[in-house]
């Protein structure tokens, strides 16, 4: 029965972002829904875009092993990047009327660092998407009991939700984030009420805990080292998941500036609340399976299966059809947005500019190829990676944070911010990291935050110094938002 609720679902969602596609009439469209989704489908779809593979499998692990020293990054860090962007970011950015964020440096700093820019933000999804990828794998292979192995899965899984994104765009992404939304949040409520029971209520889940000393770890010891891993932590999905263009297409497809930045604020709180229930529901297991737990715990791959583990193994049918409907909701428009987001980004800032004789029409059939290719990447990736999902996820912000961040946020808010200091930072902040990666990667400070520091400082001292390299500011001519 659980097998056969999941083929319908899939089904059925995949129908329903093939009829979004006769929305999309041109690029505008495909990338930013014509720029005219009302508040609650937007927080919609910036919760359900971030309520993904390592927010129901990945952080509760995480926390499981770690406790909630461990999930800094993910969802503290993750739901105050939301919050930042709403409250600091959305309303400048959507006055510009960009259909893309890499266009924002382009306007600001130049074709150069527009490229630049545009490459660590496209690089930076392998990690994600792959995430989305393996956790599709990973339920595939749980509901059919193994008849389905896990790879095979994952092409499935990749497959289906590439037939919708690529044609119906972020209008499929929007619709299907929305109708996901609802489930994901009625399916936590019911399932974190119905483990709540077996393992003896709220309070002896959360009691159990506290005396196993789970929420103990959060802040730092008071050594430099625990303090700038804690620094480090925090900042790498908080800053680095801003210059991102999942979040920026989620502000640009708002009616207006007053929803976009609402829906990010409201979207980033949502994710902040629900993140925990997975946390409560593995953290559960230790009452209701402890053999379970300690079979699993030891591996960040295996310690991924307790959750799923947990629900077939002691939840009622309704219970499983309850909690894998959230899951793959939560997974399905994760991967349907972080599969277009570079896509699009992509194609506009690199390939359109080599191909300037492309009109609206042949530019969205290119985001479309581009679309199918991405996703075929991102599976070769997945089905080679050894990371965990909570691992490649949080991973997956470090480029963008020591490379992109500080040339948006600059941008924005200093007005001696040039191309100059762009460059600079952005060398200097890929070169720190990468060569601290290599040479000491457990350094007291983490690498991605002597990247930044480092980035911080190429921004201020290039913007600062005598000028060699110079950009004239052009004019943004956008395209119409619909026919």
């Amino acid at each position: 029965m659980l097998l056969w609720f999941v083929i319908i679902y899939w089904i059925i969602s995949v129908g329903i972002g093939l009829w979004a596609a006769s929305r999309v009439h041109n690029t505008a469209d495909y990338a930013v829904a014509g720029r005219s989704l009302p508040l609650y489908i937007v927080t919609a779809t910036v919760f359900a875009t971030w309520f993904g593979s390592e927010t129901v499998l990945g952080i509760p692990a995480t926390f499981l092993r770690e406790g909630l020293g461990g999930v800094i990054a993910d969802p503290f860090g993750s739901s105050l990047c939301l919050v930042l962007v709403g409250l600091f970011f959305a309303r400048p950015l959507y006055r510009m009327q960009l259909l893309t964020i890499g266009d924002f440096y382009r306007i600001k700093y130049g074709r150069t660092v527009e490229a630049m820019t545009t490459l660590c933000i496209v690089l930076s999804y392998l990690g994600w998407v792959a995430a989305q990828i393996s956790a599709l794998g990973l339920v595939f292979n749980v509901v059919s009991e193994g008849w389905m192995s896990q790879p095979t899965g994952m092409i499935v899984g990749a497959s289906t939700v590439l037939i919708y994104t690529m044609w119906g765009g972020m209008w499929a992404v929007a619709i299907t984030d929305f109708l996901q939304m609802i489930i994901i949040v009625i399916g936590m409520l019911y399932i974190g009420w119905d483990v709540s029971q077996l393992a003896g209520g709220v309070g002896s889940v959360v009691t159990h805990a506290v005396d196993a000393g789970k929420f103990a770890s959060f802040w730092p010891d008071g050594s430099v080292a625990g303090v700038l891993g804690f620094i480090a932590a925090g900042v790498t999905m908080m800053l680095g998941s801003i210059p991102q263009q999942d979040v920026f297409q989620r502000v640009a497809s708002s009616k207006d500036e007053r929803t976009a930045g609402r829906a990010s604020v409201l979207g980033g709180c949502l994710y902040f609340c629900f993140a925990f229930i997975p946390m409560f529901l593995a953290y559960s297991a230790t009452l209701i399976d402890p053999d379970l737990v300690q079979k699993l715990i030891d591996g960040d791959k295996q310690s991924q299966l307790i959750l799923p583990n947990l629900i077939i193994n002691h939840a009622p049918i309704f219970a499983q059809v309850m909690f894998f409907g959230a899951l793959l909701s939560a997974i399905k428009s994760c991967a349907s947005a972080t599969l277009l987001a570079p896509s699009v980004t992509f194609t506009e800032n690199i390939l359109r500019p080599a191909f300037k004789h492309l009109g609206d029409q042949q530019l969205l059939r290119l985001m479309r190829l581009v679309v199918l290719c991405f996703t075929v990447l991102v599976t070769v990736f997945a089905l080679n990676s050894h990371l965990s999902i909570y691992k490649m996820v949080e991973n997956a912000y470090k480029v963008t944070l020591v490379s992109a961040f500080v040339p948006l946020a600059f941008g924005l808010y200093w007005k001696r911010a040039n191309t100059q200091g762009a460059l600079a930072s952005i060398v200097l902040g890929l070169a720190t990291w990468i060569w601290l990666e290599i040479l000491a990667p457990d350094a007291a400070c983490p690498p991605q935050l002597a990247g930044l520091f480092a980035s911080l400082f190429g921004m201020i001292a290039g913007s600062l110094a005598p000028l060699v390299i110079r950009h004239t500011p052009v004019a943004h001519t956008h395209r119409p938002a619909s026919h």
